[in-house]
């Protein structure tokens, strides 16, 4: 797209800035890289067959590395919330970015994953691991009272479309957590979640509202909003189309 303009010596209409804003406005990101909706269901699909996450973080820093320290393990191994709580707690070091907020592990669990309660056949998440890891639960029907047993109260990473509705159920909580940022009437805010500051400006960039990204920014301390590429970039957008009259 880009070529046809230099092609034709036409200026090109947007800013870097601009397309990876738009970028993130509109299409859905994976590790990276972005996807159309019909794309990343496959995507997804492909990505639980992978060990580890590409580019993961080796530790906790922020909440979503946390989120994909959660996914990567609950591949692996969908367990109890005290299965988890164990070697989750050991990843929160001294990494932790200063002015992020921790979440608690049963909100990343409850707002992110599936627990299977008991009820209907055992997910086919939980009936791999089970039957691949104790040899008495090996050819059981995913509805046996053995395995069932064994699998209730394991979180486990839901399939690629009920990912998507937990998604938009998260991003929903996301916007109303960031009603309260906005009405905050104090000068600094001490500790935020950076994935509430990045829904919060996603939306308000795609509403046109740029003085309410500008005015959040100006609640969050400077090296906060320095260190975080997607927010910074959100921000100096807002800055130009207010200075621009848009």
């Amino acid at each position: 797209m880009v070529a046809w303009f230099v092609r034709h010596n036409v200026p090109v209409p947007m800013s870097t800035q601009e397309f990876q804003a738009g970028l993130s406005q509109r299409f859905v990101e994976r590790d990276g890289m972005v996807f159309l909706p019909e794309q990343v269901a496959e995507y997804d699909k492909k990505r639980m067959q992978v060990a580890v996450a590409p580019q993961m973080e080796l530790f906790i820093c922020d909440e979503r590395s946390a989120i994909d320290w959660l996914t990567d393990f609950l591949k692996r191994r969908p367990s109890t919330y005290q299965e988890v709580h164990t070697d989750f707690i050991s990843q929160l070091g001294a990494g932790w970015k200063r002015h992020e907020s921790k979440p608690e592990l049963a909100g990343l669990l409850e707002d992110n994953f599936i627990q299977y309660d008991g009820a209907g056949e055992v997910p086919s998440q939980i009936h791999s691991y089970l039957s691949t890891n104790h040899k008495d639960l090996r050819g059981l029907e995913k509805n046996n009272p053995a395995l069932v047993a064994k699998a209730r109260d394991r979180w486990y990473v839901p399939d690629p479309h009920k990912a998507q509705d937990l998604e938009k159920k998260r991003e929903k909580a996301l916007l109303k957590e960031f009603d309260h940022y906005r009405a905050f009437t104090g000068r600094r805010l001490k500790e935020f979640r950076l994935e509430v500051l990045r829904a919060g400006f996603r939306a308000a960039w795609g509403n046109k509202d740029y003085q309410t990204i500008i005015d959040i920014a100006k609640k969050v301390p400077d090296e906060a909003l320095q260190e975080d590429e997607k927010l910074l970039t959100l921000y100096d957008l807002a800055l130009t189309r207010t200075e621009d009259g848009v």
